[in-house]
């Protein structure tokens, strides 16, 4: 996937920058560090939650962001220094988790149960821009009506 090449796209398509800039993106990412772990799971027809596991965080430490088209999470441990640890095998470590979202993607709300962070997503597509029917008429009938003209006085 890293030697992709979308060059005979680019000259035949019009119009599909955002998606070939997300493949060319996500195939850089692809060595990237995978914490913290995560789900994405569709809920409904326009619902989706994204759920980030998270132990060792309070609320506090943790930074949502929602920007166009990506929404970032950010994770920042505060260190305390009375703490003498003789093992740590949860991790503390801080992250940055950032999600590519598609058009009209809003994000409703988190909530942060038992070490899980949990991301609520709705598509919302605005009324102008979701089908709609056309009703079928007889036009031509009634366009081609001529208005006279009234003579000048």
């Amino acid at each position: 996937m890293r030697d992709l090449d979308l060059a005979p796209f680019w000259r035949s398509t019009i119009g599909f920058d955002r998606f070939f800039d997300l493949l060319e993106d996500s195939a850089q990412r692809s060595g990237e560090d995978n914490y913290p772990p995560y789900n994405i799971e569709k809920v409904g027809d326009d619902r989706y939650a994204i759920s980030l596991a998270v132990a060792g965080f309070s609320p506090d430490d943790i930074t949502i962001t929602a920007e166009q088209n990506t929404l970032t999470v950010e994770g920042h441990k505060t260190v305390k220094e009375d703490r003498q640890m003789l093992y740590q095998g949860i991790s503390g470590r801080s992250f940055r988790r950032t999600f590519s979202l598609a058009d009209h993607m809003q994000v409703k709300g988190a909530d942060f149960d038992n070490g899980l962070l949990k991301i609520a997503l709705v598509r919302e597509v605005p009324e102008a821009m979701k089908p709609r029917k056309i009703a079928i008429g007889q036009s031509g009938s009634n366009d081609n009506k001529q208005i006279e003209q009234k003579k000048a006085a």
